[in-house]
């Protein structure tokens, strides 16, 4: 396809005007490269990192092309070929995508670790005292993106299975690696939104990452072993795949990838049929939602102006974008403005906040204008990078914007209408968290 109309909807096409850096241009980078008429060098490396990965290029396409698959393949590519090989960078890529990332226990450790740094007020005084200054350049920039760790992670907040009376679906919940770490009261909302739902929850224990992290960094065997990984926890927890319902994802970026399963191992004898199952039924919360009937709080009315951020991959990815309108207009009291460009990258885009600060930056910017045109004091945000991102930029810019999960509203409108149903977070912590 050379039709274009991908271009206008392309962030860094948008910023730069240059074609290669359009989806177009990429293709016909991956093309050449295909037909043996371009060699496989740093500055395709290069082109391939720059690009975000938003998939706004796939809403725009006409013919439907699958840009996803193109770009993970060419980047595994790039990996494999080692064309961008530098000291620094492998120990980068080693130290977080083939070590930290598949280790949810050491991961849960770390955040317990920075989770004391930032209690124990020794991050406030180092940036009171401007030590941060003292970091190396890259390590300085990336400081403020730093998000809060809870108390809490998820295992210490949901049950194993927990069974509303009545129940009418079965669901398994998946939980995510950094949400489980900054977010976890986001899976727990999601928990009781299920509950009121008539949903019996399963929640395995220890998820591991989904693997996103690995199928977009060019590290396809890590994320098929990933994509194992959480078929058998499912299973471990549930029973058999078949004999849920639904499984559930309530962030963006993960859910995308997460139904990507069934392709990601369709060659494996072992897991593809199980994949393929997975995929089928895997759904966004806001998407699960919709389709068994949103419930309405019957709370009174909390007047709040409310404005949604929508994730690239679940309105792009996924094609989830009117469902979580939806359950924003069932919250009593709300008013929701939309925000110009919803759909517009914000500049998190995975780790390309970590590896492309400039133009990460600069849509950021893009993102912070557009939420002060709306005049909100709340931002909706499904997708955990994203929020991260506008949490640091409205911190940065003195904002007093709440950024929070469309599913952390329901569930607020949720207790509101039966008190009873208050989650006692602290008495569902074990002593061996």
């Amino acid at each position: 396809m050379h039709c274009g109309m991908c271009l206008p909807t392309c962030p860094t096409y948008d910023a730069t005007k240059l074609e290669r850096h359009s989806p177009r241009g990429r293709i016909s980078l991956m093309r050449a490269l295909a037909d043996g008429d371009l060699e496989l060098g740093s500055e395709f490396g290069k082109e391939m990192y720059y690009c975000l990965g938003c998939l706004a290029c796939e809403t725009a396409c006409p013919a439907g092309v699958n840009y996803a698959a193109m770009f993970e393949a060419a980047r595994a590519d790039i990996e494999t070929s080692g064309v961008l090989a530098k000291p620094k960078r492998n120990f980068v890529r080693w130290f977080t995508v083939k070590f930290i990332f598949i280790r949810p226990r050491l991961l849960r450790r770390l955040g317990q670790l920075l989770y004391l740094y930032q209690v124990s007020g020794l991050q406030s005084l180092a940036r009171k005292l401007r030590l941060t200054a003292l970091l190396p350049q890259n390590l300085r920039e990336l400081e403020p993106l730093t998000p809060t760790v809870r108390r809490y992670f998820s295992d210490a907040l949901i049950r194993e299975v927990e069974t509303p009376t009545p129940r009418c679906h079965r669901v398994g919940l998946l939980t995510g690696c950094i949400q489980d770490l900054i977010y976890s009261e986001i899976n727990r909302d999601t928990a009781d939104v299920l509950l009121a739902h008539g949903c019996e929850v399963f929640t395995p224990r220890l998820q591991s990452c989904c693997g996103s992290l690995h199928a977009h960094n060019g590290e396809l065997a890590l994320a098929q072993e990933m994509a194992r990984r959480n078929i058998l926890a499912i299973e471990g927890c549930a029973g058999p795949l078949e004999a849920l319902d639904a499984i559930i994802s309530n962030a963006g970026g993960c859910g995308s990838h997460l139904k990507n399963y069934a392709h990601l191992l369709h060659d494996d004898l072992v897991f593809a049929a199980r994949a393929a199952t997975w995929s089928r039924k895997l759904k966004d919360i806001h998407e699960w939602l919709a389709e068994i009937g949103l419930q309405r709080p019957t709370c009174p009315p909390q007047p709040q102006r409310v404005t949604y951020h929508e994730s690239c991959h679940l309105c792009h990815g996924q094609k989830v974008i009117h469902a979580p309108r939806e359950v924003l207009r069932a919250i009593p009291g709300l008013e929701i403005v939309e925000l110009p460009e919803s759909n517009w990258c914000c500049g998190s885009a995975g780790i390309y906040n970590i590896t492309q600060p400039e133009m990460a930056g600069r849509l950021l910017d893009r993102k912070l204008a557009n939420l002060q045109r709306t005049g909100v004091s709340v931002v909706a945000s499904a997708n955990p990078g994203c929020s991260v991102q506008l949490e640091a930029g409205l911190r940065q810019a003195a904002r007093d914007v709440r950024v929070v999960h469309p599913i952390s509203l329901l569930a607020e409108a949720f207790r509101r209408t039966n008190p009873r149903t208050e989650v006692n977070r602290k008495s569902r912590c074990p002593d061996d968290l």
